[in-house]
This record gives structure tokens, sequence and C-alpha cells, in this order.
């Protein structure tokens, strides 16, 4: 084997007897490095740090003991990638416990045998190898991983701004067909992003977190999107709606529902089946005499329900081109009191709660 290709060992020691009968045992298989004692040894040791795979160490010299090279090997920890291996006549139990308390990787007691000293050292060494190799292979793993993380957190971050731009292109084309939607779902949005805020700090059992509300929030600028689909003479009508007219106004919940439904795959699934049931279900009601599909109660999404209840009190609080606006604390109460369908108990008190929040985005 090539000279170039051998493990090298730093052998240690003030004996120069034991020097020579060291290098003769391990010539044949190691490139030697001697010290005749600490100070020596420590300044080998750190200019060829990365040189070194393993040390025979003794514990009594001049200038620095074994005790003092194995201090600074610890606080530059080298030692923890070097195996240091003892051989010292020492044979107290508590000092061999305090070299390996300083973390050396085996004692070796004199007088030793040739055969022992270099299978200690070649175990050692191939255990310290196979250790420096797997924490680099650790680290290259973990370094992979960091890089498919960024990736993956730019990705996310794009698909965030794909379904916004979904959402805010379609809402836009809503605002094109009606006048007063434009700022009708601004507000809608705002009084759903505080009533979601509050329905998840007062009912955990909906399962709400930020970023869900955050979700509800973006996905309500969607509930009218199915009004594309209502003619003008029905959708602008100034007055009251006749029974047709108020039947064919009722079917943006179903054609919006069905447009949603068709882009199903092109944008994020939990924003597109957000969206769906806030577009389906916000006219649904808590005692199943709502539309299209009359759930009641829980069976109506949450997400659904809080939209509701705003898009009800803008309604309500906003002038229409069939209706004026009314007060803002009359509006409440017709809520509460059930004038404009049944809503959860559970929202109700939530609502009870933000009324003052409400009333301040409202011009």
């Amino acid at each position: 084997m090539e000279d170039t290709m051998r493990n090298r060992v730093l052998v240690v020691d003030d004996a120069e007897m034991n020097r020579e009968l060291l290098c003769a045992i391990l010539e044949d298989e190691y490139e030697i490095e001697t010290a005749e004692d600490g100070e020596q040894a420590l300044a080998i040791i750190q200019e060829k740090t990365e040189e070194i795979d393993a040390i025979l160490l003794d514990l009594q010299m001049p200038r620095l003991d074994g005790f003092g090279v194995l201090d600074v090997m610890r606080e530059n920890d080298w030692i923890s990638n070097i195996p240091v291996l003892i051989i010292s006549a020492e044979r107290a139990v508590d000092v061999e416990s305090q070299c390996f308390e300083l973390g050396i990787a085996d004692f070796i007691h004199k007088p030793f045998e040739p055969a022992l000293v270099k299978n200690r050292i070649r175990n050692n060494v191939d255990l310290f190898g196979y250790k420096n190799h797997l924490e680099q292979k650790v680290e290259a793993q973990t370094e992979a991983l960091r890089q498919q993380n960024k990736i993956l957190a730019m990705q996310a971050e794009r698909l965030q701004e794909t379904n916004d731009r979904i959402i805010e292109v379609l809402g836009t084309v809503v605002e094109c067909r009606n006048l007063e939607s434009g700022e009708h779902v601004k507000r809608v949005k705002g009084f759903t992003r505080i009533l979601a805020h509050q329905i998840m700090k007062d009912y955990p059992e909906y399962g709400l977190d930020k970023n869900t509300v955050e979700m509800i929030t973006a996905a309500s600028a969607l509930h009218d999107v199915g009004k594309i689909a209502i003619p003008d003479k029905v959708l602008l009508k100034p007055g009251r709606l006749t029974e047709d007219e108020f039947a064919l106004m009722k079917t943006h919940t179903t054609q919006g529902s069905d447009l949603l439904k068709q882009i199903e795959g092109i944008w994020d699934d939990d924003y597109q089946k957000m969206s769906y049931d806030i577009c389906r279900h916000h006219h649904e009601r808590y005692d199943g005499r709502g539309y299209p599909d009359g759930l009641k109660g829980e069976d109506i999404p949450i997400s659904a329900q809080i939209v509701s209840v705003a898009d009800v009190y803008d309604a309500l609080v906003c002038e229409r081109v069939y209706k004026a606006a009314f007060p803002k604390d009359k509006a409440f109460q017709m809520i509460l009191d059930g004038e404009c369908g049944t809503f959860s108990p559970k929202l109700m008190e939530a609502f009870k709660k933000v009324k003052e929040d409400f009333e301040k985005l409202v011009s």
C-alpha cells in the first residue's frame, strides 16, 4: 500500500525506548509521528489535525503530561474526532476513570503485547473512521433536506400567490357585473376575518387556526361568484324581485359552486374546497330553511356559517339598488332576533363580542 494511503498515528512518550518500540510495532501499517512531551504533541496535533488518525499517549511526561494534553484536546474538540489511546503503567482505577471521562477511546497497560496494541489501534481507527464518515453523511443529508425545504417553501409561496391570484381574478369578475360588489367583497372579507378569529378563540371544537382563518377570509371573496351567471335585468333590478326572479337569483349559489368545481385541480385543493363550501352554502340556515341544499345545524360548513353572517350584516348596513341601509344597531339586532334567518347560537355569541369591530368597518 502506498504511504500516502496509510493512516497516521502520533506516538507521545518521553521515553525514547518506548517510542522506538511502538514505532517498530506499527510502522508496517501506519505512518508514524512522534513527540517527546505534551507540548510537542499539541503542536503536531494543531498543525496536522486532519491528518492524524490515532494518538498513543503516555500520562507521565515532563513539561505537559497526558492529562494536560487531554484537557487541551477536549477544549478544542479534537478528541471527538481523533481516538486517543493511553499507554501507561498506571493501574489505579480512579486514574483510568478520569481518562475515560476526558474522552479517551481506550487504555492500554504497560507492559503491553505488540499484537494487542495493533488490534486496539486498528479497531479504534476503523470505528472513528466509520463514525466520522457517518457524521459527514448525516450532515450531507441534512443539508440536502435544508435545500429541499427551501424549495418546498418557495413552491408553497408560489402556490399561495396562485391561490390568491385566482380568487382575486374571480372576485374582480363579480365586481364588473355588479357595481356594489366591489366594496361588498372587501367588507365581507373584513367581517369574515373578525368573526372567524373570535370563533377560533371561543370554540376550539371547530378546529380553526390562524391559517384556516386566513383561508376562510380569502375564500369569502368568492361567495357571490355565481352572480356572473345572473342576467343584468335580475341582478341590477332596483325594485323587489318577483318569485321567478328570486328563484333565478338563488341559483347563484349552485352556479358559482359548479364554476369552482370546473377549475378543480388548477389551484390548491384546500382553497378550492373552502371556496366551494362558502359559495354553495352561505345561504343555508341553521334551522334547515336556507338554500340550495336545505342543510341544517352543524352539517353546514363552519366557513359558510361565518361568511353567511358577514354577508347578511353587510347587506343590511349598506345601501343596495333595491333598498336603503339600515342603522348599524338595527341591523345587529335584526340578525340576533332571527329576522334574517336562524344562525348558530355559538356564532351569535361570538357575533355579540365583535359588534364594535364590525361597526368600524362600515363607513
